[in-house]
């Protein structure tokens, strides 16, 4: 399988996706972004790590990655390896005692250990085929996340049938955990009329 080595751009969060965090990968050698929507919770845990401020107590992402090192596993890498119905899946990379394992993981824990083990992050070629998007000149820098889902339609960049679908399914995911059921049902209305566009 092909796969591409990227790392963090950033995060963001905006009310938009009702209060969720994307992070925003990009290709080491390219210039192609990838948005995942995650939690708050595992947004949290990424930025912490990444601005190198340690809490009082440790995170759950923490305590895995104690726990991996105590056992004398050691994260290898952990790579975004599908999209599989508007959800993004990854694995983690351990190798223990000279065999490799890997384990399933949504994409936000996976990088949030990678980034306390300092493990590279790749995306499968397919994935950042589907999902992924190359900014204009103009917005090169810009991390918002207003500049990666659709919006009023104004958006500057192309946006994917893919990418919406991906979008929209997060945010159904997030209102029926939020018992937002109204809402659901709207997003639910703009999935199937978007998958039923020919």
């Amino acid at each position: 399988m092909q796969k591409v080595q990227c790392e963090i751009l950033g995060l963001s969060s905006s009310p938009s996706t009702g209060g969720a965090y994307a992070i925003l990968l990009k290709e080491i050698d390219g210039n192609k972004r990838l948005p995942i929507i995650i939690g708050a919770f595992e947004a949290q845990a990424i930025a912490l790590e990444i601005e190198g401020i340690k809490p009082p107590r440790p995170l759950t992402h923490d305590l895995l990655k104690q726990l991996s090192d105590n056992l004398g596993a050691t994260v290898t890498e952990v790579l975004v390896d599908e999209l599989r119905e508007n959800t993004f899946y990854a694995k983690i990379m351990l190798e223990v005692s000279g065999f490799t394992q890997e384990i399933d993981a949504r994409p936000s824990d996976a990088i949030a250990l990678a980034v306390r083990a300092q493990a590279p992050i790749f995306v499968s070629g397919p994935v950042l085929e589907a999902a992924a998007f190359v900014p204009s000149d103009d917005s090169k820098d810009e991390i918002g996340i207003s500049n990666l889902t659709p919006s009023s339609g104004k958006s500057k960049k192309p946006v994917t049938k893919e990418t919406k679908l991906a979008t929209l399914q997060n945010k159904l995911r997030e209102a029926i955990e939020s018992e937002e059921y109204e809402r659901a049902a709207k997003i639910r209305d703009e999935i199937k009329n978007l998958t039923s566009e020919n």
